[in-house]
């Protein structure tokens, strides 16, 4: 296996799922995930104090997305079925922590909590970041009082480093727990044992296992 890295990432395919950078085409889609959404994203979400918005809002958010992506800013995913008729939420390897490593976010639409679906993408999200991107490290960010998305990190192997207290997050203050998971603990976690195909920008598969 080369040092160097593979990526990006632009389609992961996991046992049930397609996880891909967002296209501009698939604002409809994301609009009808977000707006059956809204009550469950406000506590969480300081986004959605401003939803729902209107298709061509969507249209120019997921431009910037996939312009980020493209230039290797940020890395916006959305979370679909198999199918890809279905936006299921939404997912990241967000480029703020700095250069070794990446912070995976996940938001999973209201009406398909419960399935397993923010473990399995951030597993994959987990192994694109150790295999293709070459990353030292993974985190995962959330409230305290998020039980369910707290639960994610817990199963995959990842460790609670810290609590932060009292951080502003949106126009609010909350306490954020912080979930690390190293390169060298990644083999033998339980995200290294979801399979995924991952392919690149020309739909080149670039990892398999």
């Amino acid at each position: 296996m080369s040092d160097h890295p593979i990526g990006p990432a632009y389609r992961v395919v996991t046992p049930r799922l397609v996880i891909r950078c967002w296209q501009p085409a698939d604002a409809a889609l994301l609009k009808a995930a977000v707006d059956v959404s809204i009550e469950h994203l406000r506590p969480w979400m300081p986004w959605a104090a401003n939803e729902p918005t209107d298709l061509e809002a969507k249209i120019a958010l997921l431009r910037r997305w996939r312009g980020q992506f493209d230039l290797g800013q940020d890395f916006t995913y959305g979370i679909f079925d198999r199918q890809e008729t279905e936006a299921l939420g939404s997912t990241g390897l967000h480029t703020r922590r700095g250069a070794d490593g990446r912070e995976i976010g996940y938001w999973v639409r209201a009406d398909r909590l419960n399935q397993g679906i923010a473990t399995e993408t951030a597993a994959a999200l987990t192994r694109v970041a150790f295999e293709i991107d070459r990353l030292d490290w993974v985190e995962i960010h959330c409230d305290v009082d998020n039980v369910r998305s707290a639960a994610v990190p817990r199963k995959l192997g990842f460790t609670h480093e810290a609590t932060l207290r009292r951080r502003r997050f949106g126009d609010r203050l909350r306490d954020t727990m912080v979930w690390t998971l190293l390169a060298d603990e990644y083999p033998t976690s339980p995200a290294a044992r979801v399979p995924i195909e991952a392919f690149d920008a020309a739909g080149r598969q670039v990892f398999r296992g």
